[in-house]
């Protein structure tokens, strides 16, 4: 049998009615179907050894629901949507685990807080906490080595930052490492096993710099918290380079053009680049909500002009995460929508330059 056309704001879409399945509305409102689509998204709805702020694990549900907002056409990306973007379900199973979790890891974090001496029960819920979130990066891995297989550009959404590790190792084995990461974010997130947590939100690009096979270069943007072990690190690595967002403030206030700056990024990055954005990178204004937010930060038109040079000078995005965008603990009815409009249109920008740095 043909295809079936049918066309959704513009867009025509084609299907196989012998498989009885028609497309739905999916991320952005398009209606699609995964083997149609060659972005494929990942929710990740976990944040288990969040510090501060709670919400995040529904980052991904408040940005599939803010999405439909966006118009297609984009001045910059043009209609890139038209390779398809698809999201796929947001794992229940994963949401349960993240939430007996939490619990745990909460009640270790208080425990510590309260000085107490009962180590026993600390060590046991450690374990159980650092247990699960290595069964979460084994999850994510999988998934994301299906999609790949596809031959499908992979997106990961978070949930909180120590989400992506599993998808940066499936690129990792797949380039053999060779790409940077270009990771935009308010902390360094080069701590150690934070607060005992070796899949801490806080310690994902520590885990990602020590992976068996690991990018050949970490290029940090926005950096403006962080602690002296992690500055030490960062001058002890030379695979390693941040751009600290008072350097970046300073340069701009003695007349350094964003542009000449963005060339600065541009020249430490070789033609392959995985995206990690932290919501909190920006500047509080755009994610008041984010679990650990910072004074300072970037703007999105920032943000976006970078991702444009990346396309501009030949850089090949071969995949990205989004994450940290939160509820602010809020259930989804009754959460500020701003976070949510915010991060889908970070996502659909991250999307469309994806496609295209791939064509």
């Amino acid at each position: 049998m043909g295809k079936d056309r049918k066309f959704f704001r513009g867009i025509m879409i084609q299907f196989d009615p012998s498989t009885s399945v028609s497309p739905e509305f999916g991320i952005f409102g398009i209606p699609t179907e995964e083997k149609n689509s060659q972005l494929v998204l990942l929710p990740v709805p976990w944040e288990v050894t969040t510090s501060y702020g709670a919400g995040a694990s529904l980052g991904p549900a408040l940005i599939r629901e803010a999405s439909s907002q966006i118009d297609l056409f984009d001045l910059e990306t043009g209609k890139a949507y038209e390779a398809g973007y698809f999201m796929k379900e947001i794992s229940e199973d994963l949401k349960v685990k993240n939430d007996i979790l939490k619990e745990k890891a909460q009640k270790v974090i208080q425990l510590r807080t309260d000085l107490s001496n009962d180590e026993q029960l600390i060590n046991s819920l450690c374990n159980d906490v650092n247990s699960g979130c290595a069964d979460m990066v084994n999850w994510v891995y999988e998934h994301s080595k299906k999609i790949l297989a596809e031959n499908k550009l992979l997106g990961l959404i978070g949930g909180d930052h120590s989400t992506p590790l599993g998808a940066i190792r499936a690129l990792a084995e797949k380039y053999n490492g060779n790409f940077a990461v270009l990771h935009f974010d308010a902390h360094a997130d080069l701590r150690n096993a934070y607060q005992g947590f070796k899949h801490s939100h806080a310690s994902i690009m520590y885990n990602v710099m020590n992976e068996n096979i690991k990018p050949k270069k970490l290029v940090q943007v926005g950096i403006r918290d962080f602690c002296e072990e992690e500055f030490n690190y960062i001058q002890s690595r030379e695979d390693i380079k941040t751009f600290f967002d008072l350097d970046l403030k300073k340069k701009l206030l003695n007349g350094k053009s964003w542009d000449l700056i963005c060339q600065e990024i541009l020249n430490e990055l070789p033609e392959k680049v995985y995206i990690s954005f932290d919501i909190d990178g920006l500047d509080p204004v755009y994610c008041p909500n984010t679990g650990t937010p910072v004074p300072g930060g970037l703007s999105i038109d920032q943000v976006f002009y970078l991702f444009q040079l990346l396309h501009k000078n030949k850089k090949q995005i071969i995949g990205f995460d989004l994450n940290e965008v939160s509820s602010g603990g809020l259930p989804i009815d009754e959460a500020s929508e701003w976070d949510g409009n915010v991060g889908s249109r970070v996502l659909y920008k991250l999307c469309g330059w994806s496609i295209l740095t791939n064509h």
